[in-house]
């Protein structure tokens, strides 16, 4: 895991459709199509000599919960939506051209819920207890070029019921990718686009850029040049940047590279109105060949959280108007599915609705591609829990030693987007109580730890957690790390806030609760809500 400190590299950006087609030096291609599947929990299958010709074949997105029937004897409970779970297995046969030799090739899962270990032709790649992150493996020092083929295995574990409070799926539920580089490139989320000065006559754009180099000639040197380009949503070029001169670049040496900066002329700025998007592709220029081009997609926008005044955007005040919008698309199941998660949103922004809440866990990026592209203000949520359970088999369980990598790479995806103006790193977390003068501090410990990741990576937005106790005893906020305060109900304490946290802003993070049948529909109030 690399930490991207103190080295800012400012750049401009540019805008292509495609990535990298005039060089091909990057290609990041659809992976989901021709998977073999098999229910077994009995079973391993991660050998490349598994016999799998009679496994059903499917593509992805998949989510097999779904395909069960309601079973009120479900281990998932009536949250999980009384849908077993179960362990599976998908495969993947492919082949790699020769051509590709020397090249980077890595394979992107956007998330699998949950447990699930990868192996290439025999190979363990890794494996990841969260169902909703996403992470990406290196394939190259396993695989097998020409004619010979290559097997991806994935084992997906969600026996152990319950874990999240809802609905959860289980399978390989977001998209796949597989992407070739060359050895020095871009690393994934490997870019920071921060707008630290704008108004509506000009804004100050910078750019960090992490380069992976995994070139064998350690100690050479050779010249190398970072250019990029600014695009605007029609295509026009606004602004390039490039290096003045040549620098030294040390080959098998992982560099942050700096560029100095550029003020765009007047800006369209990225609101909910106007949800105006620039792109960008930089280039990484060795010896005059063109060795890697990334694209980043941005809004410029400038907001503020005012105790007083609320939320400012582009300097006016913008009455958040959200819901809590869990992963699945109903009936659906938990597959991804990007034309049905448009229509959702479309149809809250239709009522009224600006704002998003990912409850309460890292969403799939379409989400946050479409919320940047409608006109959404999200808040990003991480963790329903900590340390401390709330079921039986759920994240607790990983705490310890998952929680800062799994953050940590929530926050490398997602600090581009401009719709995502608030990180939540909680909700309802029972490490609010806990007695501090006996010595429970717990709350606060991991409430200064986790809004200390979040800064390293990003400085830019506000960190929050969704407290259903927002007392004067709640431990996370005792903590002094949060300046705005999330509250879940609560609705009789809204206008006494200041006088138990004068010094701090209030956010309302949850407000009612719905439950909905067809030809009924009732408000459950705030007192009757059990967690």
């Amino acid at each position: 895991m690399f930490h991207l400190k103190g080295l800012l590299l400012i750049v401009c950006i540019q805008y292509v459709f495609s990535v990298s087609a005039q060089n091909n030096v990057r290609t990041k291609t659809d992976f989901d199509n021709g998977w073999r599947f098999k229910l077994d929990s009995v079973n391993e299958y991660n050998g490349s000599d598994v016999n799998d010709a009679n496994w059903r074949t499917l593509n992805l997105p998949h989510d097999w919960s779904i395909e069960f029937p309601f079973d009120s004897a479900s281990p998932s409970g009536v949250s999980g939506g009384a849908l077993r779970g179960g362990l599976a297995w998908y495969r993947k046969t492919f082949t790699v051209p020769e051509s590709d030799k020397g090249k980077i090739i890595s394979i992107a899962f956007d998330g699998v819920y949950r447990n699930s270990e990868v192996w290439i032709n025999g190979h363990s790649l890794g494996m990841r207890p969260s169902g909703y992150i996403s992470f990406q493996y290196n394939l190259t020092p396993y695989l097998n070029y020409g004619n010979k083929e290559n097997v991806i295995a994935v084992k997906v574990d969600n026996l152990k019921q319950p874990n999240s409070r809802w609905y959860r799926g289980s399978g390989i539920y977001r998209n796949v990718w597989l992407v070739k580089t060359n050895k020095i490139h871009i690393v994934h989320w490997g870019t920071y686009v921060t707008t630290p000065r704008v108004n509506k006559d000009s804004a100050f754009v910078m750019l960090q850029i992490y380069v992976c180099n995994s070139s064998n000639n350690t100690g050479e040197k050779k010249s190398f040049q970072v250019k990029t380009k600014i695009y605007n949503s029609k295509g026009i070029q606004v602004a390039v940047s490039v290096e003045p001169k040549d620098n030294d670049f040390e080959l098998g040496k992982d560099t942050t590279f700096n560029v100095e900066g550029f003020t765009m002329r007047n800006p369209d700025l990225w609101s909910v109105e106007h949800p105006y998007l620039y792109k960008a592709v930089t280039q990484i220029i060795i010896n005059k060949e063109v060795v890697d081009e990334y694209t980043t997609s941005f809004g410029i926008r400038n907001f503020k959280f005012d105790s007083k005044y609320g939320f400012i955007l582009n300097g006016k005040p913008l009455k958040i108007l959200g819901v809590c919008d869990h992963h699945d698309l109903g009936a659906l199941g938990t597959a991804i599915n990007k034309r049905a998660l448009r229509r959702q949103l479309q149809m809250l922004k239709a009522r009224g609705c600006n704002g998003i809440r990912t409850s309460h866990n890292p969403p799939a990026p379409e989400l946050l591609d479409l919320a940047d592209k409608l006109g959404f203000v999200v808040m990003d949520e991480a963790f329903d829990m900590w340390a401390k359970p709330k079921t039986r088999y759920h994240y607790h369980l990983d705490w310890k030693e998952w929680h800062r990598k799994d953050l940590e790479d929530q926050i490398l995806r997602d600090r581009n987007h401009p719709s995502v103006i608030i990180w939540s790193v909680g909700n309802e977390i029972p490490e609010q109580g806990g007695n501090a003068t006996k010595g429970d501090t717990t709350g606060r410990v991991i409430g200064r730890e986790l809004v200390s990741i979040v800064k390293s990576l990003d400085t830019t937005r506000e960190i929050v957690t969704a407290n259903n106790n927002p007392n004067n005893h709640n431990n996370i906020i005792l903590s002094g790390a949060f300046d705005l305060i999330g509250v879940n109900y609560h609705q009789q304490g809204w206008d006494k806030f200041h006088e138990t946290w004068p010094d701090k802003k209030m956010i309302v993070t949850e407000s009612t609760s719905a439950l909905e049948t067809r030809g009924y529909y009732d408000l459950v109030p705030s007192d009757s809500i059990r967690r």
